[in-house]
């Protein structure tokens, strides 16, 4: 008798009584390890190792800054607080320096005084604004004392004659500071 169809080459070979199932294959068993004993199947390997902590999975840590910068755990609110106390800082050095020069002019020692006063203040807008962008621990005291610094400057002009209107955005927008640097997370950030 011949087989009517050809023989597969990869086929395994029954003319010799062998089966005609592949055997298993068992991978070579690990450096110190012993091999089962034959006729004994193996363990199945143990489960993979659960994956370590990616950086984007949620912790009770904040983010460790990326590169070296504290942008990557800086919130929105401190970002736009250092944004705006750096152009407050800036606006004031120039405010500062014309009050210095004009009011020594006009009023003598007196506006000389002011005007050292204006840029002291810009140059606290100027740190604070630093201060908050790489989240240093002395700015939260310093953002709270410009703020404080700020309603009682508002409060001082209502009583020196202006109007309590147009000073109450300047009480409501350092209140609000005043409010969220005290957050609780906000404090935490800067070590307090």
């Amino acid at each position: 008798m011949t087989d009517p169809n050809p023989a597969d080459p990869n086929s395994p070979d029954t003319s010799m009584g062998g089966s005609a199932e592949p055997a298993p294959v068992t991978p070579p068993p690990a450096m110190g390890a012993q091999a089962p004993a034959p006729g004994v199947s193996a363990p199945p390997p143990a489960p993979a190792a659960a994956p370590a902590a990616s950086a984007w999975a949620p912790s009770d840590q904040p983010a460790a800054p990326a590169g070296g910068t504290a942008a990557a755990a800086r919130p929105t609110g401190i970002t736009i607080l250092a944004i705006l106390a750096a152009i407050g800082g800036i606006l004031g050095l120039f405010g500062g320096f014309i009050v210095l020069l004009a009011g020594t002019v006009i009023f003598g020692g007196a506006g000389a005084l002011l005007g050292i006063a204006a840029l002291a203040y810009a140059g606290l807008l100027i740190a604070a604004a630093y201060g908050f962008w790489t989240l240093q621990p002395w700015a939260w005291p310093l953002g709270v004392a410009v703020a404080v610094f700020g309603i009682v400057i508002s409060v001082l002009y209502i009583l020196g004659g202006q109007s309590i209107v147009s000073q109450a955005l300047s009480i409501v927008i350092d209140g609000a500071i005043l409010y969220y640097l005290n957050q609780p997370t906000i404090r935490s950030l800067f070590g307090r």
